[in-house]
């Protein structure tokens, strides 16, 4: 059941449909095992040993507990929209139970006059749509009856009820906690596979398809040195920051062996799903008399526009539609637990107070994450959702995991770390971990977000840009999160008693050893003399892993 747990947090990215085409795999791979392992490793070993929620475990570095709530705002805002996917779902799979698909023809009250269904060269002509999307857009979203993210308009009321479904399911996944989500998890985790290879045997027989899976495992040097590209795919290999509220409630096992078992399914699962999608897309590419990467896109786009559009053309499209947002709604529950649980158990291990009364907090924070979800679901709520996407996870989680990875390894010790494995499961991790943890990774992380900064493009629907006023909304929620690390460093270093250097020394030890701070015998602060055997107090900037 515990690697179901881990697996069902890895599922974020599939809902979306990202498209790592054969130009990224070799990055991707690359930085799986210099970056998302290591990191995994470290998340994995510090929730179990530590026992407590995202901000709980910072007690072995008081300093860095802002990061915990860094983590519990980001997979809060996460709340937001992501739930909103699931509720498109829903209304796809109920729009699914019909003799012919709504997205077929352009016969619907909701079709505009551009709406055309012929197969040629429809995807190159810009004043025609497709069925496809015009029910995306206009038969789901009714976004043609908004002008912008200032003229949102009122809650639909069908999405509406779909996502208070969304939201009851998940409430009665997580009240009772990893108990209940665990067994959830069981269904969750495991249909997708099994979606996905039915899908892909259907696939393959597709005309096309033999194009789009050679074009998904070509790779494309140019396109590498496309950084903001490389960059964001590069974030798929890091691993969610949701995993320590999770995991510091889950009995301790080997977490080395299940570090190394959930990596490798996390990312088979996007290699094999790969397949899936480029057969479709190759299909689609074959069907339109156009380039594969006219129709290859991210985000909801291929999920309910490009994926319905070539299901509708199978035979029995109405059964492969339901088993397809069947698998989403599963993947979509599946991360959303995930997320979820990182907020109530994190907030929960804080504040003791909510331990007793857990099922009325959990109810408290599905209901408010249903109630901001509500902005989502108007007129005009894809663009709050868009705007949401672009700046609640992107470079605050990179941020989030580099602070969390120097304070471990810069702060705490990387061997002290080694150590703390070691009585957990017997055995100390090898070099090549201690020198990704303390080198490698917090390098590559540095690098993601300096680039992440650099390459920045204000978002966009289709062809419509954000004012410049939604821009800086979504950077102040960005930096919302990201500002409760030194918020919290501020607070707890001014919070503490004594002199500058007292007070540094309580900030950066484990509040298990305060009491060594009195008596001066800090280990952080001691530096072993080469000609002595004595030992001395050195200034505050000579930490444990500098010790001669």
């Amino acid at each position: 059941m515990e690697i179901l747990v881990y697996v069902s947090v890895s599922h974020v990215g599939a809902l979306y449909g990202v498209v790592v085409s054969g130009a990224f795999l070799v990055p991707y791979l690359f930085f799986m095992v210099i970056a998302g392992m290591p990191l995994f490793y470290m998340e994995l070993a510090l929730g179990q040993y530590n026992r407590e929620g995202a901000a709980g475990v910072w007690k072995i570095c008081p300093i860095f507990k802002g990061v915990g709530f860094t983590v519990i705002l980001i997979s809060l805002y996460v709340g937001f929209y992501y739930n909103v996917i699931i509720a498109w779902a829903l209304f796809y799979l109920f729009s699914s139970f019909s003799g012919e698909l709504p997205w077929i023809h352009c016969n619907n009250t909701w079709n505009s006059p551009n709406c055309s269904d012929l197969n040629s060269t429809l995807l190159n002509d810009t004043y025609k749509t497709t069925p496809a999307l015009e029910y995306f857009e206009r038969g789901v979203l009714h976004l043609h009856e908004s002008s912008g993210i200032d003229d949102l308009g009122l809650p639909r009321w069908q999405l509406t009820s779909c996502l208070a479904v969304v939201i009851v399911v998940l409430y009665f996944s997580l009240w009772k906690g990893v108990k209940t989500s665990g067994k959830v998890v069981w269904i969750t985790a495991t249909m997708p596979y099994v979606v996905l290879t039915v899908l892909l045997l259907r696939g393959i027989t597709l005309p096309g398809a033999i194009d789009g899976i050679k074009a998904y495992l070509s790779v494309d040097f140019l396109r590498l040195c496309d950084a903001q590209s490389l960059g964001a795919k590069c974030e798929k290999a890091l691993p969610p920051l949701v995993d320590f509220a999770i995991l510091g409630t889950i009995k301790m096992m080997l977490c080395y062996r299940d570090a190394i078992i959930t990596s490798s399914i996390n990312s088979l699962t996007s290699f094999f799903s790969g397949f899936v999608i480029f057969s479709f897309l190759g299909y689609m590419s074959h069907k339109h008399n156009v380039a594969l990467d006219k129709v290859a896109t991210d985000g909801p786009g291929l999920v309910f526009i490009i994926y319905p559009e070539a299901i509708a053309t199978l035979p029995g499209s109405s059964v492969w539609a339901v088993i397809f947002f069947i698998m989403l709604l599963t993947l979509g529950i599946d991360s959303a637990m995930g997320g979820m649980e990182s907020v109530i158990t994190g907030l929960t291990d804080e504040f003791k107070f909510l331990h007793k009364h857990r099922e009325l907090f959990t109810l408290f924070i599905v209901v408010f994450t249903f109630l901001i979800s509500l902005i989502c679901v108007t007129n005009g709520g894809i663009y709050v959702f868009t705007l949401l996407d672009h700046f609640a996870a992107g470079t605050s989680i990179l941020f989030g995991v580099l602070i969390e990875a120097i304070g471990i390894s810069w702060f705490y010790g990387v061997d002290r770390f080694s150590d703390d494995i070691q009585e957990m499961i017997g055995q100390r991790p090898g070099l090549y971990w201690r020198l990704c943890w303390k080198f490698v990774s917090p390098c590559f992380l540095l690098f993601m977000v300096v680039v992440s900064f650099a390459t920045f493009n204000p978002p966009k629907y289709g062809s419509y840009y954000f004012p410049a006023w939604a821009t800086m909304l979504g950077w102040c929620l960005s930096i919302s999160s990201m500002i409760m690390v030194p918020l919290y460093a501020f607070y707890k270093f001014c919070s503490l008693p004594g002199s500058f250097c007292d007070k540094l020394a309580y900030a950066i030890t484990p509040e298990t050893e305060h009491h060594l701070v009195e008596r001066g015998e800090v280990r952080q602060f001691t530096v072993r003399s080469h000609h002595t055997s004595s030992h001395r107090t050195a200034e505050p900037a000579r930490l444990q892993q500098f010790n001669g």
